[in-house]
């Protein structure tokens, strides 16, 4: 052997040694970021070649990691990215990471910077809280930013650096602060809805609708309705308010005649009005029933000062509140009489809602329940139509009711009403929303006009609505332990773009909705703070069955509710039977409406233990969503 090959055979033993070592090196920090993400049985990391891993793609030539796709595996640890970005050829060679709807928290984001050759980072519907790092901004090659349905908090870093970004979806998190100025002519994707941004929508953002500006309630301009104040005006304003005014330092030596006058006639008047006070309450002290309100925070309330107003509401057998002739009116007993009421300012429009014009407006009555009346009236004063629900038989104290209105208050979902208005008294409450005229659930499914145009997709996508907003719900009430108390399809309204939005959440309270569910079932015998929500769950798996049967949560002919008879057919034989005969003449999937009917008969398990969580239900059913729409894709492109 000479002296050539003997460095040939040396230079080689060196490269695969030093390669070897870079595989091992790679394996062991999958391994470690597989372990700190948590167990998962769809993971499987026996195999000592990563790339058989399920979720790991590597490139079919070098065999690098590129792609980390571990999308709705119910990973419930910590997403680490130090672990992966600070091994050099792993940050080299990963272009993403994906890890949408699982239950994951955070952890040295900072690192991912590392990663500088990452074109998509996904992390939506996890549970991420805390700020953003800025070294976010130096991921120069990204092209998707998705971090949506989580708790991050905090200002944005200044992604608008990164020049080439296509998709930016942060909605449905706690961000605060400016926008950052982004290139909109290269964005297809962006939303910023359901955070507390604040100042001006930058140059371009018209470019999306408002949809992805919404409930940012300090956000203004473009495509907004709420216009911002021009910069002359800003600029003056602030100029007015640095400078202190001449008169004011003409007239520090000391007050005037005029002046002692003028104060001395402000304090008479004072006096008066005190004395005026004084002996109406007075008067009012002798009556029988106190009627009590709530204060809110002044920023979020449009305060309504009527005081002379008393409104004396009484059950439906009196006649102090009456529907004659289709017109909601008080008696002539209550009126001229004082009594503090609450709006809760979520809709400008109703800022200018007095209650009592609500009151005596044209009402027509849209339905009559065990918990009360709806009503849909017209205010002529801000020109639109509201409904009012009046509750009775309430359980729910005053001040628990304010408490949880207040808590509602803070709380925004796109696929949940959320109430403009409320009143509280010792044995009356009224709840005011905005009206929808789609209509409900209720009758989209059993309506014989338009059920046909309810099909199968449409469901699915309603069944995954409904589930995500609920999921959304839970997770921001859990410490409340705040159930919806009464869900049903009746209370499940169609918004203008026609998707579910739930109703009436949190006005009943759980123990009296177990009685009178539709389903009339004991719905749950926990006493524990998640009852009220084992309790909607067993409501949603109805909701379910009702959109595969097409047959209302009533008492079947049988004796039996829809829940039971479901049951009794699935154990006696799996048949179609108990599918609506339109989704069976349409051609669904009948493996996928089999996989939904599993999912609603869990929700509907007598033991509320075994049911599955509201987030369980979800993923599943969005799971389902997602094939359905993959499989019509794929149909679409044979058909071409």
């Amino acid at each position: 052997m000479n002296r050539n090959h003997f460095l040939v055979i040396l230079v080689s033993f060196v490269f695969l040694s030093s390669s070897s070592k870079s595989e091992e090196v790679v394996q062991t920090a999958l391994l470690n970021f597989f372990l700190k993400l948590g167990s998962s049985d769809e993971i499987s990391t026996s195999n000592s070649n990563p790339c058989m891993w399920k979720g790991v793609i590597c490139d079919a030539k070098t065999l690098k990691v590129e792609r980390l796709l571990l999308d709705g595996m119910n990973l419930s640890g910590t997403f680490d990215p130090s672990i992966l970005c600070n091994v050099h050829s792993l940050a080299e060679s990963l272009t993403v990471i994906s890890l949408n709807e699982n239950h994951l928290q955070g952890e040295n984001l900072d690192h991912i910077s590392n990663c500088t050759f990452i074109k998509m980072l996904s992390l939506r519907g996890n549970r991420f809280s805390g700020s953003l790092p800025d070294s976010f901004s130096r991921l120069k090659n990204l092209k998707v930013f998705e971090i949506s349905n989580n708790l991050f908090s905090g200002s944005l870093p200044d992604l608008a650096r990164i020049t080439g970004l296509m998709e930016f979806l942060v909605q449905d998190n706690r961000l605060s602060g400016p926008l950052p100025t982004f290139n909109f002519t290269t964005l297809v994707k962006f939303n910023v809805s359901m955070n507390a941004f604040s100042g001006y929508i930058p140059d371009g953002g018209s470019h999306f609708p408002a949809s992805s500006y919404n409930y940012n309630p300090d956000l203004c301009g473009n495509p907004l309705p709420n216009k911002c104040p021009s910069a002359q005006v800003v600029s003056k304003l602030e100029q007015l308010a640095s400078q202190e005014p001449k008169d004011k330092k003409k007239k520090k030596s000391g007050l005037s005649t005029d002046q002692i006058l003028m104060f001395v006639g402000y304090l008479l008047v004072g006096l008066i009005v005190i004395i005026f006070i004084v002996y109406k309450f007075c008067r009012k002290g002798k009556e029988k029933e106190v009627y009590e309100g709530i204060e809110f925070d002044q920023k979020k309330v449009a305060a309504i000062d009527d005081s002379n107003i008393k409104l004396k509401i009484v059950s439906d057998e009196c006649e102090s509140v009456s529907i004659k002739s289709n017109i909601l009116v008080t008696s002539a007993e209550s009126a001229g009489k004082g009594s503090p009421y609450t709006t809760v300012s979520t809709s400008p429009e109703v800022n200018g809602l007095n209650f009592e014009e609500l009151l005596k407006a044209p009402a027509e009555l849209l339905g009559r329940g065990k918990h009360g009346s709806v009503y849909k009236v017209m205010c002529e004063s801000i020109g639109m139509h509201l409904t009012v629900k009046r509750i009775k038989n309430s359980s729910v104290s005053s001040d628990e009711f304010k408490q949880r209105m207040k808590r509602l208050d803070q709380l925004r979902h796109p696929n949940v009403l959320p109430p403009v208005a409320f009143y509280t008294a010792k044995e009356e409450k009224l709840v005011v929303y905005e009206y929808q005229s789609n209509g409900s659930l209720f009758k989209l499914i059993h309506g014989d006009q338009i059920k046909q145009a309810f099909d199968w997709s449409s469901r699915i996508g309603a069944a995954a609505i409904i589930a995500k907003a609920l999921a959304f719900m839970q997770e921001e009430l859990k410490n409340d332990a705040i159930g919806h108390g009464n869900l049903k399809s009746s209370n499940i309204l169609l918004n203008q773009d026609m998707e579910p939005c739930i109703v009436e959440y949190g006005l009943i309270n759980q123990e009296l909705s177990i009685t009178s569910n539709v389903n009339n079932v004991l719905a749950t015998q926990e006493t524990d703070d998640q009852a009220a929500f084992k309790s909607d769950i067993y409501a949603f798996g109805v909701i379910l069955l009702e959109m595969l049967t097409g047959k209302q949560a009533i008492v079947q002919n049988n004796g039996m509710n829809l829940a039971k008879w479901v049951v009794s057919v699935v154990r006696e034989e799996w048949t179609v039977e108990v599918f609506d005969r339109s989704l069976i003449k349409e051609c669904a999937s009948e493996e996928r409406m089999v996989n939904l009917l599993q999912i609603a008969i869990k929700c509907v398990n007598d033991s509320p233990k075994a049911r599955p969580s509201i987030n369980q239900v979800a993923l599943m059913i969005n799971t389902l969503k997602d094939e359905d729409e993959r499989s019509v894709d794929i149909s679409d492109s044979l058909n071409l």
